[in-house]
Order: structure tokens, then C-alpha cells, then sequence
């Protein structure tokens, strides 16, 4: 039976989202006769760990439905147990890239990816805790239907079940490598107040997000796109393109991959920086590989702790650390698009080595112009007042540091990316040590 991995990284309270989840995993099974292993990935404080731990075991049983809820010290099992059997050289630093302290938006997909090798699934399917779904006719839109309808399936078989096709027939005969949809409500970055306080701010600093080069009128278009997702039209019917996926068009939240990528190039495991988790999607695109792109979209909203003053300064730093990182990361999608085809090799799968290479490269990039870009942050948030002013003191107070990091993250992820083929074909002898065998279908397993 094919096997595929619906996960769920939280940090934070999501009781409510744990067992919306796990409907939507038992829709996937029931619909179309799959195994759906569940899997949350659980970094939050002892007292929310312990009410998830709660609703884990009060989930009903699903048939075809297996629940796996590791808490950081389960991951860190397994990680370390993966990264001796690889027998690479810096085990202790490749263990710190897969677990870090702090936040990594891509660290904690790249433990779903290892763990989905070890469960032997064919895709994961990624979900966030501070979202939900939509609903239709009082029954949730889940976007399972779209991506397990699609993907591992060549784009020529896909091509009759979607309601159109806009892809190069050169790549007809190439798997559906992605499926996702974007989001509705609240803007996916905490940016929407400085367009209210300023909107010449507002333009000057959600600009730095965009590549250089584009004509003035392109750039304000955008600019004014950017982060808002799908807007806010509910769903009303399903509407789906099999297409080379334009990045820019899904979020992270509502995304699902197949194994032929992420088993062969990870994440950037930079901390405390928004946007990196993206990465995969620009190699899918510029490699041509296909994929589905729907309108199943998640709806976004902002939690308490995000609104909190504690809130707002991470998220901030988490922004500026972003823009300080996309003049690298845009070097290497440039680089992607100008390889395209020769990112795959005879077996049309991406090639690390091409991917490595160019990540290295932009390491090397002036650090001139990171400086100038902590200095639009510092004038306009000083000019924004309030807590804004208290961001713009928090980056001088980092300055070197973050500095120093927007080179050295892209080093770190051209290291993980050269170790990632030996960590995934190791996951899979691990797995027996930390998940549990999957039982019959009547009744869901659960890793506590």
C-alpha cells in the first residue's frame, strides 16, 4: 500500500489543529485507499506538549490512519542515531542543522523529510499550527484531495483530471513532483501595520524582498502581491492547473511534495528566518519539474503570542533576517533557472551537486549590500516609532551577528545539502528504533 507522511512541525498550542488534521488524514485514507501517517513534529513548552500528548490519544481510530507524535527529545534520537549510521564527518554540527535551538522553519521540515525516508513514505504533505481549513457546505476543504490525486503520477496521466493544463508538453512525460495552494485572511507576514503607519515604508522595505532588476511598475505590482496570499475569497469550487508551479503561488502551510525532491536536496536550516522553508519549490520550478497547482486554500491567522510585544520582536527579527538572506537565495534561484533541465540527471532527478554548487557560490556575495539593507530596516523602523523603534534597536544590537549569519547560513546549507543523500538512505534502517510498526487499519498507532 503506498504510504505517505501528513505533517504537522508546532511549537506553539494547537490542540484544535491536531485533530483537524487528523480528519484530513483520515479523509486521504479513506478517499483514496493510502496509508496516512500523521506526524507531529513537537517542539512546544511542557504544559502545551502535554495537552497535544492528550489530544493525540483522544483522537478516534482511523482505518488505513497512523498517528506518530515525537516530542524534540524522540526526534533527537533519531537524528543522532541517523547521523552515526551516515558516518559523516561533523556529526555534532549536521545534528545542530537538523535540531537547532531556536526556530528553523526549514530544520523542522527537513525532520518530517528524514522521518518520512524512515517510514518509507512517497511524500509529505505539510501543514502549520497557526492555520485551518476552510469550509464547504459545513465540510472542511482539504487539500489531500488535490495532492494525492496528482502527485508521483506522470504529468500526461494528470493532464484529464485537472480542469486545465498549461504545461510545456516537453515535460509531459516527467512526475508530478509538487501540489499546493496558498492561504486566505491575515497577510503570512507581520507587515500589514507598516503599510497603514507609512506606506512610502512599507514600499521601501517589502522591496528589499523583491529581486533587483524588475521595471518600477512591475515592482510596485509586486510589492503590493506580496505575502497576502489568495486574498480572502472563500472556496466555492475546486479549480486546479498542472502547470511548472510559480513559488510565489503556494505557501508553506499548504504544500505537498514528492520524495524524488526532497529525498534529494533538503531545506536551509537557517534560524530565526522566515521564508527559507520556499526553497524546494524554486528548484521544482526551474528544474520543470510538474506539478498541481489548486484553490484548495488554508485559512491564516495570527495567534496570541505573535500579537504579543514578544511576539512582534522575533517575527521582525525573523523578517529582517529574510531580507538579509534573499540577495543570496535569489542568486541561486537565478542560477536554478539558467541550469533547468541540467538540474536532473538521466533518471530526471535533481541533482545535489548542482544545487550545492550554487549555494556555495553565494555565500561569497558582498556583504556590502547586507549592510546597506540593515540600514533601510534601521531608518524606517526608527521613522515607524513604538515598537518598531524597538525592533531597529534589537538589529543594531545584532548587527555583526546577523551579518556574520547571512554568509555563514548558506555555507551550513550547502554542507547539509552535500550530506543529505547518505542521512536519507540511513533514515530508513533507524525508523524501527523510534516509530512504531504501523498496525492493522482498524485502529491508528501512536507514538507518545
Amino acid at each position: 500500500m503506498r504510504r505517505v507522511c501528513l505533517t504537522l512541525p508546532t511549537n506553539r498550542a494547537c490542540t484544535a489543529t491536531i485533530t483537524a488534521v487528523a480528519e484530513e488524514a483520515a479523509y486521504g485514507a479513506r478517499e483514496f485507499g493510502v496509508e496516512v501517517h500523521l506526524l507531529v513534529l513537537d517542539s512546544s513548552a511542557p504544559a502545551d506538549l502535554a495537552a497535544h500528548r492528550t489530544a493525540v490519544a483522544a483522537l478516534p481510530p482511523a482505518p488505513g490512519v497512523v498517528v506518530h507524535h515525537l516530542d524534540e527529545e524522540r526526534q533527537r534520537a533519531f537524528l543522532r542515531e541517523t547521523v552515526a549510521a551516515a558516518g559523516l564527518p561533523g556529526a555534532d554540527r549536521l545534528l545542530d542543522l537538523m535540531l537547532p535551538a531556536t526556530v528553523s522553519y526549514g530544520a523542522c521540515t527537513n525532520r518530517a523529510f528524514l522521518l518520512a525516508e524512515a517510514l518509507g513514505c512517497a511524500s509529505v504533505h505539510r501543514r502549520d499550527s497557526d492555520s485551518r481549513y476552510q469550509l464547504h457546505d459545513g465540510a472542511p476543504v482539504f487539500p489531500i484531495r488535490h495532492e494525492l490525486a496528482a502527485l508521483g503520477r506522470r504529468a500526461s496521466d494528470v493532464a484529464a483530471s485537472v480542469t486545465r493544463s498549461r504545461l510545456d508538453p516537453g515535460c509531459a512525460d516527467r512526475t508530478v513532483a509538487l501540489a499546493g495552494a496558498s492561504f486566505i485572511g491575515e497577510p503570512s507576514v507581520d507587515v500589514a501595520e507598516i503599510r497603514t503607519l507609512d506606506p512610502e515604508a512599507y514600499h521601501e522595505v517589502v522591496g528589499l524582498s523583491v529581486p533587483a532588476g524588475h521595471p518600477e511598475i512591475w515592482r510596485r505590482n509586486l510589492i503590493d502581491e506580496a505575502f497576502r496570499g489568495a486574498g480572502t475569497t472563500p472556496f466555492t469550487t475546486d479549480l486546479s492547473t498542472l502547470t511548472l508551479v510559480s513559488p510565489t503561488r503556494v505557501d508553506m502551510c499548504n504544500v505537498a511534495l514528492g520524495r524524488e525532491v526532497y529525498g534529494r536536496i533538503p531545506l536551509p536550516p537557517a534560524t530565526d528566518t522566515i521564508g527559507t522553508d520556499y526553497f524546494l519549490l524554486h528548484v521544482v520550478r526551474h528544474a520543470r519539474l510538474p506539478g498541481v497547482l489548486h484553490n484548495r486554500h488554508i485559512v491564516n491567522y495570527y495567534t496570541g503570542e505573535r500579537r504579543s510585544d514578544e511576539g512582534f520582536l522575533a517575527y521582525q527579527l525573523r523578517f529582517a533576517k529574510y531580507l538579509l538572506a534573499a540577495p543570496r537565495l535569489e542568486a541561486v534561484y537565478t542560477g536554478l533557472a539558467a541550469a533547468g533541465d541540467a538540474l536532473l540527471d538521466t533518471s530526471g532527478r535533481v541533482r545535489p551537486d548542482a544545487v550545492s554548487a550554487l549555494v556555495r557560490e553565494s555565500a561569497g556575495l558582498d556583504p556590502a549590500a547586507d549592510e546597506a539593507r540593515l540600514d533601510v530596516l534601521d531608518r524606517r523602523y526608527r521613522a515607524l516609532s513604538g515598537r518598531y523603534a524597538t525592533a531597529a534597536a534589537l538589529f543594531t544590537e545584532r548587527r555583526d551577528r546577523m551579518l556574520a549569519e547571512a554568509r555563514s547560513d548558506m555555507e551550513d546549507f550547502a554542507l547539509l545539502v552535500d550530506a543529505w543523500d547518505s542521512l536519507t538512505a540511513h533514515a530508513k534502517g533507524t525508523a524501527v528504533n523510534h516509530l512504531p510498526v504501523p498496525r492493522a487499519a482498524s485502529a491508528p498507532a501512536v507514538t507518545p
